[in-house]
């Protein structure tokens, strides 16, 4: 009998039940490996190497010049086979905070044992430079870890969502196409029968499975998410993967419906304040609770002066935001504002140094601004927040 008929998950189960019998499995079996326990994570096994090794066969790999590979250990194997074979290799950013991807760029004329050090996660962080959303990334390969997937190409992930989320990300920024392959790279005993209905419309699928003795081409037919589901993403996802937030901005700039999943329909009704569930984003929307939308709007164009009120407080806190492209125009950024619950006090503008200062009631209120503005893009460029190193004294 084949490995994975061992494994077969019950009836009814869930994509719980599946990850949990699957890292149950690894461990009983003595199949785990580093790091160890193999629970909660894309787990490593012994004979990934091997696994990874076999991608060397597959004319989808020998065809691409640029490949995206998941950080996880089990894919090391691809990440060095990519790097020795001269291609371009991009590897998502831990949870996506600071980014999308990060490019590998090993030293000229690194020896082998160099590369080696560039595909573990170690490399990842010492020879890696950022790539922007509008860093023009044409993926040719996908690789991402899986914890259990089908022959049919139906694929369970860790439980976070973020390798669904990336391929998303990655369709809205152009950086994949329909038909870009997508590998995987599992032990023998992780392929498991899977019910249809547990999977999703944003789950990512499948097109090749290799595992220390098998390659398997799924020919799966099911439609790969055809971009980021807005309905689905949380205001807490929107806060934990700052980089969304300029994608949903841009997108909405198009015209696309971007409705969160927690998003209420008096959002933008006149005196209510958006109730959210990220932190962060209710300390921006406090200050502006009492007023109405007109009110909110006047206050936050009128940038010339501020209150005697407010003159006199000595609180404010005072946020540089830096590199904004000359194309820029003072509006985009009140629209991004407004988008990202940031609205300030008072803006002013110096486009012609690629500048502006935004002014805050306190330090909480700026420092809460600077969280929801990190990784914002405006005109090709993802801005530079951060508070203001000069602080005027208001007092």
């Amino acid at each position: 009998a084949r490995p994975s008929s061992r494994l077969c998950p019950p009836l009814g189960a869930s994509k719980g039940d599946v990850r949990e019998k699957v890292w149950d499995y690894l461990e009983a079996s003595g199949l785990a490996d580093f790091p160890r326990p193999v629970h909660r994570r894309i787990p490593n096994f012994k004979g990934s190497h091997q696994a990874c090794c076999s991608i060397r066969e597959l004319d989808v790999f020998n065809r691409a010049r640029e490949i995206k590979v998941d950080p996880d250990k089990p894919l090391e194997g691809v990440r060095l086979a990519a790097l020795q074979a001269r291609k371009t290799l991009l590897v998502p950013t831990p949870r996506l905070r600071t980014g999308l991807f990060n490019k590998i760029v090993p030293p000229s004329r690194a020896t082998k044992e160099i590369l080696r050090i560039c595909a573990t996660s170690q490399g990842i962080k010492e020879y890696s430079v950022p790539v922007g959303l509008d860093g023009k990334a044409r993926v040719d390969l996908v690789v991402v870890g899986s914890v259990a997937v089908s022959e049919k190409g139906w694929r369970i992930g860790k439980g976070e969502g973020y390798a669904d989320m990336e391929y998303a990300m990655m369709v809205s920024m152009g950086a994949v196409q329909e038909d870009t392959p997508v590998v995987t790279i599992v032990h023998d005993c992780q392929v498991v029968d899977i019910a249809e209905e547990l999977l999703d419309d944003h789950d990512l699928t499948v097109d090749y499975i290799l595992t220390p003795t098998r390659t398997i081409k799924t020919n799966c037919k099911r439609p790969k998410p055809q971009g980021i589901i807005w309905h689905k993403v949380s205001y807490e996802m929107l806060g934990k993967i700052p980089i969304l937030k300029s994608l949903r901005h841009r997108e909405k700039q198009t015209g696309k419906d971007v409705t969160l999943l927690d998003e209420h329909s008096d959002l933008a009704s006149a005196n209510t304040p958006a109730v959210l569930n990220e932190k962060a984003m209710a300390e921006n929307t406090r200050p502006q609770a009492a007023m109405g939308s007109a009110q909110i709007r006047q206050h936050y164009v009128e940038s010339d002066s501020l209150s005697p009120r407010l003159e006199g407080s000595g609180m404010i806190t005072t946020v540089y935001v830096g590199n904004i492209p000359p194309s820029v125009r003072v509006s985009e950024l009140k629209s991004a504002l407004r988008e990202f619950h940031a609205t300030p006090l008072r803006l002013n503008w110096q486009g012609a140094q690629h500048r502006a200062f935004l002014d805050y009631k306190d330090k909480a209120t700026a420092e809460s601004a600077v969280s929801s503005l990190k990784g914002l893009s405006l005109g090709g460029n993802t801005l530079r927040v951060e508070l203001a190193k000069n602080q005027r004294n208001k007092g």
